[in-house]
């Protein structure tokens, strides 16, 4: 469990403070979109890419934001409780995350093989085909904006981001049990 709890907690630190970043590519894109409005003819692409960086930021800085505690909580009965209750009281709900977005990985799963032009019910084994070559492409699935952009690679994003958050959800569910056990993490 500690060696899983430490490379997972790793990976999720530096994906997050690269995503901290994200914010002034977010602020780039959306000053061009103003400045291009005012002088000259404006953008097509920038308030749909500002929408698919803003996605990218959130999703993937998640985990890094679970991984520090800096989510939102309802502290009305829990800051009273003993470190121990805490842990069993997030054990608890840490299951029902994890459960959660198991649902809303295999939703974006679907989403992404849709955009690569799957259209059957077996998503995992189709992403996996195109992996190894057994699968081909379909006709790619594009925004209906002026700008026609392709979707599947702010959808493979999403998938990332839900990967991360599970694999860091399994991580915290870890440390709650470590701790419930006594032991140092």
């Amino acid at each position: 469990m500690h060696g899983y709890i430490r490379i997972v907690d790793a990976v999720n630190l530096r994906v997050g403070r690269v995503m901290m970043y994200g914010i002034f590519a977010l602020m780039a894109i959306l000053l061009w979109s103003s400045i291009s409005k005012a002088f000259f003819v404006p953008s097509l692409w920038t308030l749909e890419m500002a929408q698919f960086v803003m996605v990218a930021y959130y999703i993937l800085g998640g985990p890094y934001s679970v991984q520090l505690g800096s989510n939102v909580r309802m502290d009305l009965f829990y800051g009273d409780w003993s470190p121990k209750k805490k842990a069993w009281f997030d054990l608890f709900t840490i299951c029902l995350l994890i459960f959660y977005l198991c649902v809303l990985l295999y939703g974006a799963v679907s989403s992404t093989a849709y955009s690569l032009g799957y259209w059957g019910s077996e998503p995992f084994s189709y992403l996996g085909g195109l992996v190894t070559g057994a699968e081909e492409l379909g006709r790619l699935e594009r925004s209906s904006t002026a700008w026609r952009p392709y979707l599947w690679p702010i959808k493979a994003v999403i998938v990332l981001g839900m990967f991360l958050m599970l694999l860091q959800c399994i991580s915290e569910f870890f440390k709650d049990y470590l701790r419930i056990k006594g032991e140092a993490i």
